[in-house]
């Protein structure tokens, strides 16, 4: 769960989300995308963006591709537990490209606060595993680094006696130590009470809005693009960590329907209505 989000009304939310899939695989299917995204409106109307809207996100982007019919109850509660997690534990490796799976597992194994999960979740928010993306700021890369922060943590990681961002495994490398760097600076921050939340939200919020941002708010910043950020990667970590599957015929780390670089956003409310109705 991000920073600075209240607890108060998560049983409430996890039972209505069992419900909802519980509903929809009652004809042995999964209840349509469409019809989530409804629910999911109305849940923005009556919750507020938070810790409401966060499961619903989650089971959104995990099942909109499809399914064989066979979630139900219990695949709703380890969705929801795995998003609240700590991203910790095994990369399922048929999620990603076959090239970088060891990349992204090195990247996990760089400190105890960023496991691999967190690295492959936070490559699909920023580029959809797209090496050669370039930012409409600059950023560059599979990992979307600003040129000045990957000149500071970017090696010859692949040893190709070149250190490019467009290197996927120079670029993830130093992805995982940038964040490894603000996981720091988020624990001492929470030790010397200067910050709530947990480290982890706190340092993929640096990660997207910078950490001077996270220490001005004391936590994870309350505005939609800093909240937004951390729900979206949180939301892929139950496919990567082979939890729930994504759809047959998908491409190894891509979630269909799903455009890189975008934030769940709550003031969209109207757009998502329009198609609910569709």
């Amino acid at each position: 769960m991000s920073a600075g989000t209240g607890e108060s009304g998560e049983g409430g939310t996890s039972t209505a989300v069992r419900n909802t899939i519980a509903a929809g695989t009652g004809c042995g299917c999964l209840l349509s995308p469409l019809a989530l995204l409804g629910t999911l409106v109305v849940i923005i109307i009556i919750g507020g963006f938070g810790v409401l809207l966060a499961p619903l996100i989650a089971l959104i982007l995990l099942f909109s591709g499809g399914g064989d019919g066979s979630a139900g109850a219990d695949d709703a509660d380890e969705v929801i537990a795995v998003f609240n997690g700590d991203g910790g534990g095994e990369l399922d490796t048929s999620t990603v490209p076959e090239d970088l799976v060891e990349p992204i597992e090195q990247a996990g194994d760089l400190c105890g606060a960023v496991g691999p999960v967190v690295i492959a979740s936070q490559i699909e928010r920023e580029s959809g595993f797209n090496r050669e993306l370039v930012g409409e700021n600059g950023e560059e890369g599979i990992s979307q680094l600003p040129p000045a922060v990957f000149e500071k943590y970017g090696e010859d990681d692949d040893g190709n006696d070149e250190t490019s961002a467009f290197d996927a495994e120079d670029s993830i490398m130093a992805q995982g130590r940038h964040l490894c760097d603000l996981a720091g600076q988020a624990q001492r921050m929470i030790d010397a009470n200067e910050a709530t939340g947990s480290v982890l939200d706190l340092a993929l919020a640096g990660y997207h809005v910078g950490m001077d941002a996270v220490r001005a708010a004391k936590g994870v910043p309350q505005t939609n693009e800093a909240q937004g950020y951390v729900l979206a990667v949180r939301a892929q970590f139950a496919k990567y960590a082979g939890v729930a599957a994504p759809p047959p015929g998908a491409t190894p780390g891509v979630t269909p329907g799903v455009t890189p670089g975008t934030d769940p956003d709550p003031t969209a409310s109207s757009s998502a209505s329009a198609a609910s109705g569709a």
